[in-house]
């Protein structure tokens, strides 16, 4: 997908070019993947036809009748003649508002249908896709395809495209039966016709544009938006309010412009549309009137084209308006389906996870529900037990091609042993988590779980079979006890407490108004960073996993707090494979192995008496000599 160039300022700010797209770049495959999702109601679609051609016709026969309401009922005087036609004109006309109606209420069906069906599998995409996809698209870019795009889509689908076809075939219509009523008077016509499309042509060049900037502009505005209400805190800690107005200010100003110029191209349409209409009138009476003097043209048909004089343009008024909107739905729509396109998170992982009982001959034997523990099973049916034995051999990997992250990184962590990480911000601690789960792949080398290549194992059963708690916790709009049980959907209610308890999450919960019935919000924002973090940490404790990881997990937790958890977290970790990211060196003086980066490299390695002993780095940060930056 096409990003938007980032100046100075921010994405598209000024210094850097207004970018993003103008049109759509490849209309047929985006009407063709549109149309498919509309094709689902093809009978609704059939019926929509049908009634807008009835609905058509109506409207063109209605006016028809003026012919034999002139000629055959006011000029003789048959007055119950002209009561009839102007009965059955008058059912006409309610049969054509009825059609209306009728054709316009099922496109709204069809039309939400289709763009929930989008919204549901533009979702479902997102799920499937890597993280390096978030990590380069802004989340207000993304939620502008969840907003803007599917809007504008809603609407043109729902009375746009209706309001195109409409226009079409009135058009068409209109025209056979003046081409039937005079021939000659139609030249006149056709003159006017032509001033029009000249019009449409240049007017609709320049309104298309800025049609097109308009939606890339709103979308920037609402994301910017978004991320601004995000990140109010941020904002508000480094007094950055006038800041964040003035960033507002330029993108709506530009907004505005954009706006502006397409709003003021799309009305001069119609000014100009309603005064070549009044131009071809003016002329058509004049040829008309001589048509009827020289050639002895009815008067019924005279009044009659005069009328058709007035909706022919119309139509194309209507198409030239929606022209604009149509290709403006379309953009969104294709920026919406490349989403949908994007390459999928890569796995072909066939190994799974699957619950074991234990014979008592000591064999595992598949189990469906609750059981002994878990086991690897492998595509000829064999199992392994799962143990946590987590190695690295001359692992390389770098998020970009031009950055080296990790430079052939070789450790293991035999089950049940706690490995440290500590080192810079940079060094590549995070990152060695990060493959583990396959968050990310790496370039060269091999990582092992219980002997098996990660890439073997699907990625749903390796990230099951682990628990993590993030530096940056994420709590969702629902209880504290639902927060918790996110680690294992099926916890019970006394699972949920017993991980609380574990956590040392269970004294603050029992404080809250509701308990553990207590309703967050805004992640959490009522609860302190610590509360936060305990919650992370009894949700990954519910869920009981062999592995587990700790990313700066106490970085938010007070010392009282931390030394009031630290029995419960050696609860938690024992018998399981732990990895631990921390500054705080206190927290990995008891791990098996103390891992120092430095700039993606181990440097040092050992247990905290041999590092101390060592007198490197380790012993520098531990003694206060250097510290971690």
């Amino acid at each position: 997908m096409a990003e938007t160039k980032r100046g100075p300022h921010g994405p598209g700010g000024p210094g850097g070019p207004r970018g993003g797209f103008q049109k759509p770049k490849n209309m047929g495959k985006t009407v063709g993947t549109l149309l498919g999702y509309i094709g689902r109601s093809k009978w609704l679609l059939a019926l929509v036809a049908v009634c807008l051609m009835l609905n058509t016709l109506c409207s063109i026969g209605g006016s028809y009748m003026l012919r034999p309401l002139i000629d055959e009922c006011i000029i003789p005087g048959d007055y119950v003649r002209l009561a009839r036609t102007l009965v059955l004109m008058a059912c006409i006309y309610a049969s054509a508002a009825l059609l209306g109606y009728a054709y316009s209420r099922i496109m709204v069906h069809v039309s939400q249908k289709a763009t929930h069906a989008i919204r549901r599998d533009l979702f479902a995409k997102m799920q499937r896709l890597p993280l390096s996809y978030f990590d380069t698209h802004t989340h207000g870019e993304l939620m502008s395809r969840y907003t803007n795009d599917i809007d504008t889509l809603t609407e043109i689908l729902q009375n746009g495209l209706v309001s195109l076809c409409s226009g079409v075939l009135t058009f068409v219509g209109v025209v056979a039966v003046m081409l039937y009523l005079s021939p000659l008077l139609f030249l006149v016509t056709v003159f006017s016709l032509g001033l029009m499309l000249v019009v449409i042509m240049t007017v609709g060049k320049r309104s298309r544009r800025y049609f097109m900037a308009q939606q890339k502009d709103l979308g920037e505005v609402n994301g910017y938006i978004e991320e601004m209400i995000e990140g109010q805190k941020v904002i508000k800690v480094f007094n950055h309010e006038a800041k964040a107005r003035d960033g507002f200010a330029w993108r709506n100003e530009r907004y505005r412009q954009s706006a502006t110029n397409a709003q003021s191209f799309a009305g001069a349409m119609m000014p100009a549309m309603g005064n070549i209409s009044h131009i071809n009138y003016a002329l058509t009476c004049c040829a008309g009137a001589l048509l009827s003097i020289a050639f002895g043209l009815d008067l019924g048909s005279l009044v009659l084209y005069l009328q058709y004089t007035r909706q022919v343009s119309q139509p194309i008024s209507q198409v030239s308006q929606q022209v604009n909107n149509v290709l403006a739905a379309i953009a969104g729509a294709e920026r919406v389906f490349e989403v949908m396109e994007t390459a999928p998170e890569v796995d072909e992982g066939k190994v799974t996870l699957v619950h074991v009982s234990h014979a008592a001959d000591g064999t595992l034997t598949e189990s469906g529900g609750r059981s002994d523990g878990w086991a690897w099973k492998k595509p000829d049916g064999g199992l392994t037990p799962l143990k946590g034995d987590v190695r690295f051999k001359d692992v390389v990997f770098s998020y970009v091609p031009e950055k080296t992250i990790l430079h052939g990184i070789s450790l293991y962590a035999k089950p049940g042993q706690k490995i440290a990480f500590v080192g810079s911000t940079g060094a590549g601690k995070t990152t060695i988590t990060n493959l583990i789960n396959r968050f990310y792949e790496i370039e060269s080398g091999l990582i092992t779980y219980d002997g098996i290549d990660v890439k073997d194992i699907s990625k749903e059963s390796l990230r099951r079979s682990l628990g993590i708690v993030l530096q940056d916790t994420h709590l969702f709009s629902g209880t504290i006890a639902d927060n918790i049980r996110y680690g294992k959907l099926d916890a019970t209610d006394e699972e949920v407490r017993t991980a609380a308890r574990l956590a040392n999450a269970d004294t603050f919960i029992s404080h809250l108004p509701n308990g553990y019935d207590t309703w967050i919000t805004g992640d959490g924002g009522s609860l302190s960073q610590g509360e936060r973090q305990l919650l992370a940490i009894a949700r990954a404790t519910v869920a009981d996993p062999p592995v587990l990881i700790l990313d700066e997990a106490t970085s938010s937790i007070d010392t009282r707090t931390e030394k009031l958890i630290e029995e419960g977290m050696d609860q938690l970790m024992a018998g399981r494979t732990v990895f631990v990211i921390a500054h705080r060196l206190s927290t990995v003086r008891n791990s098996r192995a103390i891992m120092v980066l430095e700039q993606g490299e181990i440097i040092e390695r050992g247990d905290h008496e041999d590092l101390i002993a060592q007198g490197g780095k380790y012993y520098q940060l531990y003694t206060g000599q250097a510290e971690l930056s």
